[in-house]
């Protein structure tokens, strides 16, 4: 019998791994609901009460939000959805990032009783992320991020509206290190958790984007 519960997918991986890319292709195919860590929190931010105005402060200066507001603010945006008759299920890109995040939103999914979740790793190695980081490219014209892969490297200026190319301005070595440092120390234990957890879904993230995802759909689709 068909599992007839919303899946709840989320995607992990090293940055540079493509998990927006795959992100917006997913939401298309299976009609999820969408939440991403970044505009979750700028949607927040946005508020004019205290912490709406503490929490611009945070992302403007690029510290780390704590820990009890994300979980907050996850509970929220989830409530909201499981009271929409319509929902199908839920993508989630961005979060968790650090280990007790995970297990607070392992909370809040047994609190709206959601069981079917799967978490899928985009793996690709540090010397990969690096490589693809350091060299993509952005369109000055409409903010489309260009990825270092495959047909991609050839592209002189945007394939969808032609506007010129330019290097991300925080893609700087130190930035870069920075990144790969906190995915050593903070989400790594958070992929443990999930392995162990028998949820995580490892997908070999070095391929042509297509392929790679081909095999998350077929995850996908094989819990339905």
């Amino acid at each position: 019998m068909p599992n007839k519960q919303p899946q709840i997918v989320i995607l992990l991986g090293r940055s540079g791994c493509g998990k927006g890319t795959q992100a917006q292709s997913l939401q298309k195919e299976f009609a999820f609901n969408y939440l991403g860590s970044g505009k979750v929190l700028r949607k927040h931010a946005q508020d004019k009460d205290f912490t709406g105005r503490r929490l611009k402060k945070v992302l403007d200066d690029g510290t780390l939000v704590p820990v009890f507001l994300i979980s907050r603010i996850w509970s929220q945006e989830i409530e909201e959805l499981k009271e929409n008759g319509s929902f199908k299920g839920l993508l989630i890109d961005g979060s968790p990032r650090r280990l007790l995040e995970a297990r607070l939103m392992s909370d809040i999914f047994k609190w709206y009783g959601w069981k079917n979740i799967k978490v899928i790793l985009i793996d690709i190695s540090e010397k990969e992320a690096f490589d693809r980081l350091s060299k993509r490219r952005v369109c000055e014209k409409c903010g489309r991020v260009i990825p270092w892969l495959n047909k991609f490297k050839e592209l002189k200026r945007c394939n969808k509206c032609g506007g010129e190319l330019k290097t991300r301005s925080d893609d700087n070595h130190e930035a870069i290190q920075s990144r790969m440092n906190y995915y050593k120390k903070e989400v790594v234990p958070v992929i443990k958790y999930y392995k162990k957890k028998r949820c995580l879904i490892t997908i070999d993230g070095e391929r042509p984007i297509e392929e790679v995802y081909q095999d998350i759909a077929k995850q996908i689709a094989g819990g339905k």
